[in-house]
């Protein structure tokens, strides 16, 4: 019965833990994405993917998965310059459309860079710590009853990849900074947030404007 329960409440939640697997994957996006703008369908960029090692794991059992993660999220930019960003322009630029990317694909991580990190630009706050992952998630659990039921692993697992996130994003400078930078948003990328209609997402990216 209970199982039965947990089964209903996760599928009235729009939150998921995957990201406890699936990590940030910059270097498997960037390859994904190139596969992609190349014109293959999707089981042609797994099977290229996994017939060439080309995320150079070592062994293949979470290859698969990964790849599927990879085109999920370029697949939630709904955008395919961003894509092709996301294969040729700079590392800069590129992990930042991943971030977004990630933000599209997961209401976590949407919330948590619009709630959080931009409500921290928006009032000129440049302080970061443990404290506002533990007030997010708190507030989480009390909205959400599916994210209730998340154990204290998962939610430690998570507080860990939303904060490398940030590190490979530069918005923090190691996981043990207690200052967000004050990061640049792209043009490409503000110009397609502001195109969908989206603005509430430019203060994620310190664009207050």
């Amino acid at each position: 019965m209970l199982q039965k329960d947990n089964k209903a409440l996760k599928e009235s939640s729009p939150y998921e833990a995957v990201m406890t697997r699936e990590q940030f994957l910059f270097y498997e996006m960037r390859t994904t994405a190139r596969l992609v703008n190349e014109g293959l369908d999707d089981d042609a960029v797994i099977d290229k993917i996994l017939s060439e090692n080309l995320f150079q794991y070592p062994t293949e059992r979470s290859v698969r998965n990964i790849a599927r993660a990879c085109i999920r999220r370029l697949e939630a930019l709904d955008d395919a310059s961003l894509a092709e960003a996301v294969a040729y322009e700079p590392s800069d630029v590129a992990k930042q459309i991943c971030l977004y990317a990630m933000m599209c694909r997961y209401r976590l991580v949407w919330d948590f860079m619009i709630t959080v990190i931009g409500d921290k630009y928006k009032k000129l706050d440049t302080t970061f710590s443990k404290i506002d992952l533990n007030i997010f998630f708190m507030r989480l659990q009390e909205q959400d009853d599916w994210v209730a039921t998340w154990s204290d692993s998962t939610i430690v697992k998570l507080k860990q990849v939303l904060t490398r996130i940030l590190v490979e994003t530069e918005y923090l400078d190691s996981t043990k900074s207690k200052k967000l930078n004050p990061v640049l948003i792209c043009t490409k990328l503000e110009n397609a947030i502001r195109e969908k209609g989206l603005k509430i997402a430019l203060p994620a990216f310190n664009c207050l404007a």
